[in-house]
């Protein structure tokens, strides 16, 4: 399995705000250039967002469906790679501290394919693959959740 942590400087409800929004996926899900909602129920179980992988003159299309959604712990996606078969990918967010949240992310192939042929060497892409993934989400958070000034509080 390639499970992976990062603590993101904002409260729970900054990283569900991103979470629930379908087009922000593509700012920071590695990979995908374009995110898109096929129906208004993001992020309710079996809502479902449409993406597009693009590498050059190569294009992908592809979609992700909820399987599971608690917040403010957890979301639970199966993304559909076509021929590759599908990944389940685990987003658990857990207080830490006062301020800030622990998210853990745990993905690995589920059917089809990748869930056949699955191995370690995978499981190392998948972990570069989140190395650069979560500080985008952070990224995608501080900057739809700005903290306040504190020279604010003080005014």
């Amino acid at each position: 399995m390639a499970v992976r942590h990062h603590i993101i400087k904002r409260s729970p409800e900054a990283v569900w705000t991103v979470l629930g929004n379908p087009r922000l996926y593509s700012e920071w899900v590695v990979g995908t250039s374009a995110t898109r909602p096929l129906d208004d129920r993001w992020p309710q179980v079996d809502a479902a967002l449409e993406y597009s992988i693009s590498l050059g003159p190569w294009s992908y299309e592809g979609h992700t469906v909820v399987r599971r959604y608690e917040p403010p712990g957890w979301l639970e996606l199966e993304a559909h790679s076509g021929r590759l078969g599908t990944a389940r990918i685990a987003i658990e967010i857990r207080p830490w501290g006062r301020d800030d949240n622990l998210v853990i992310v745990d993905e690995h192939p589920l059917r089809g394919l990748g869930g056949a042929l699955h191995a370690a060497p995978l499981d190392v892409l998948i972990q570069i693959r989140h190395r650069n993934m979560l500080p985008r989400l952070a990224t995608t958070v501080e900057r739809v959740s700005p903290r306040p000034d504190p020279a604010d509080a003080s005014a």
